[in-house]
C-alpha cells in the first residue's frame, strides 16, 4: 500500500513539486533566519571570547553589555588586586576613537588599551607580525579584515590601498605606527578594532576623570571563581561576573532591550504560515483528485488506518525531500557569505528546530487530507 500511494505521489509531478514548495520554503527560511540570528547572538560577545585567559570581568554595576562603557576610577584596579583570591588583575579600556586615514579619510574605530606587559584580553589570532610589537613606540595593531576595507586609503586611480604593518595613522590627532594585524572574533560593533596599550590608548582617548573601563582578572588555583567575584563585589562595590555570566548578561540585553527577537520571530512564523498554506492546499488538492483511486481501494476491502498510512507516507516523503532541500539551501547561502559582514551559525539543534518545523506543517498539510480520506465512501467510485 505505501509503495502505491508513493507512485501516486510521484505520478503526479505538478502536486508534487507544489508540496515541496511550499516544504522547503518553510525548511530553508526558518534554518537560515535561525542561524543568522545565532551569528548576531554569538557576534554580541565576541570581545569577551577574546579574553579567554581572564576568569572574571570587573564592571561598573550598570554595565548592561560589553559595549556599554561606565568607566571607572584607576583605583578600582588597585582594589581589585588587594582582594583575597585574586591571582593577578589587569586595566582594560575599551573605547571609541576617530582615525585619519594616510589620504586624509576618517574612520571611527573600537580602540581596545591592553596592560603593556602581560597583554591580558589581546585578539587570539594574528595574521602578520607578532603580538609582542604592540610595545614598540607608538604601536598599534589593527583588524586585519578591515585593513583592506574601512581601514584602506583611497589611490589616485579611485583604488583602495590596504594598511599595511609600517603604515601610520592618526587617532584622535596622535600619530600611531601599524605593527601587526590580528584576527578578533567579529562583533556586534561595525567599526574596526585598534589595539594598542592602555597607557598609549589613554594618551588618545578623551580625557575624562573615570578612564578604566573593565578589569581583567584571574583567580588563584583552587579559589572558587564566585566565591572571588563576591569579595571583590563586597570590597569595590563593582560588580564582577565569570566569562559566562557576562556573556550571558549581554545576551539577555538584546533578547530583552532590542527588537532583533521579535523580528525573526515574526519572519519564522510568517514562513511557517505561507508554507502551511502552500503545502496544505497543494497537498489537500492532491488528494482530493485522487479520490476515486482511493475509493477504489477502499472498496476492494483497505481499512481506514491503511489510507490514512498512505496519506501520511506521501506526506513524510514529501516533507523529508523538502527538508533536505531548504536545509541544505541554508547552509549553501551560509557558505557563500562566509568572510563576510553578515552573521551566519548553524548548530545542530537549529537544524533539529527546523525538522520540527517541518514536522508541523507536514502533519497539518496532512490532517485535511485524512479527514477526507477517513469520511471517504467507498461508492465514490461508481459515480460519474
Amino acid at each position: 500500500m505505501i509503495r502505491v500511494a508513493l507512485q501516486m505521489l510521484l505520478g503526479d509531478r505538478t502536486k508534487f513539486i507544489g508540496i515541496l514548495v511550499g516544504v522547503t520554503f518553510v525548511s530553508l527560511l526558518i534554518t537560515q533566519q535561525a542561524a543568522i540570528f545565532d551569528g548576531l547572538i554569538a557576534r554580541s560577545h565576541g570581545a569577551i571570547d577574546d579574553a579567554g585567559v581572564a576568569d572574571l570581568w570587573v564592571m561598573d554595576p550598570k554595565v548592561q553589555q560589553i559595549d556599554d562603557y561606565k568607566p571607572m576610577t584607576d583605583t578600582t584596579l588597585t582594589r581589585v588586586r588587594s582582594v583575597a583570591g585574586v591571582a593577578w588583575a589587569m586595566p582594560y579600556l575599551r573605547t571609541q576613537i576617530k582615525a585619519r586615514l594616510p589620504d586624509g579619510t576618517q574612520q571611527a574605530c573600537v580602540v581596545i588599551g591592553l596592560d603593556g606587559t602581560t597583554l591580558v584580553g589581546a585578539p587570539p589570532i594574528m595574521k602578520a607580525g607578532r603580538l609582542e610589537d604592540l610595545r614598540r613606540a607608538d604601536g598599534v595593531i589593527i583588524e586585519a579584515r578591515e585593513a583592506a576595507n574601512k581601514l584602506a586609503a583611497l589611490g589616485p586611480d579611485g583604488k583602495k590601498i590596504p594598511l599595511k604593518i609600517g603604515d601610520t595613522l592618526e587617532l584622535n590627532d596622535h600619530r600611531r605606527v601599524v605593527v601587526g594585524l590580528a584576527e578578533p572574533s567579529r562583533t556586534f560593533m561595525w567599526f574596526p578594532m585598534v589595539y594598542t596599550t592602555y597607557l598609549r590608548a589613554l594618551e588618545m582617548a578623551p580625557p575624562e576623570r573615570r578612564s578604566l573601563t573593565y578589569v581583567l582578572a584571574k583567580v588563584q588555583p583552587g579559589e572558587d571563581r564566585q566565591t572571588v567575584a563576591r569579595r571583590i563585589t563586597a570590597s569595590t562595590g563593582m560588580t564582577a561576573l565569570t566569562q559566562d555570566e557576562f556573556r550571558k548578561r549581554t545576551v539577555d540585553f538584546i533578547m530583552t532591550s532590542t527588537g532583533i527577537p521579535i523580528n525573526f520571530f515574526i519572519s519564522m512564523a510568517l514562513g511557517l504560515i505561507v508554507g502551511c498554506a502552500i503545502a496544505g492546499q497543494t497537498f489537500y488538492n492532491f488528494v482530493h483528485d485522487n479520490l476515486r483511486h482511493l475509493g477504489a481501494l477502499k472498496a476492494m476491502g483497505a481499512r481506514n488506518h491503511q489510507l490514512v498510512a498512505m496519506v501520511l507516507a506521501q506526506a513524510s516523503l514529501s516533507g523529508l525531500i523538502g527538508y533536505g532541500l531548504g536545509v541544505g539551501a541554508a547552509a549553501g547561502f551560509g557558505w557563500a557569505i562566509h568572510g563576510t559582514e553578515l552573521a551566519f551559525l548553524l548548530s545542530t539543534y537549529r537544524l533539529v528546530f527546523a525538522g520540527v518545523a517541518v514536522l508541523v506543517v507536514v502533519l497539518l498539510a496532512s490532517s485535511l487530507a485524512m479527514r477526507a480520506v477517513i469520511r471517504l465512501e467507498p461508492a465514490v467510485v461508481f459515480r460519474s
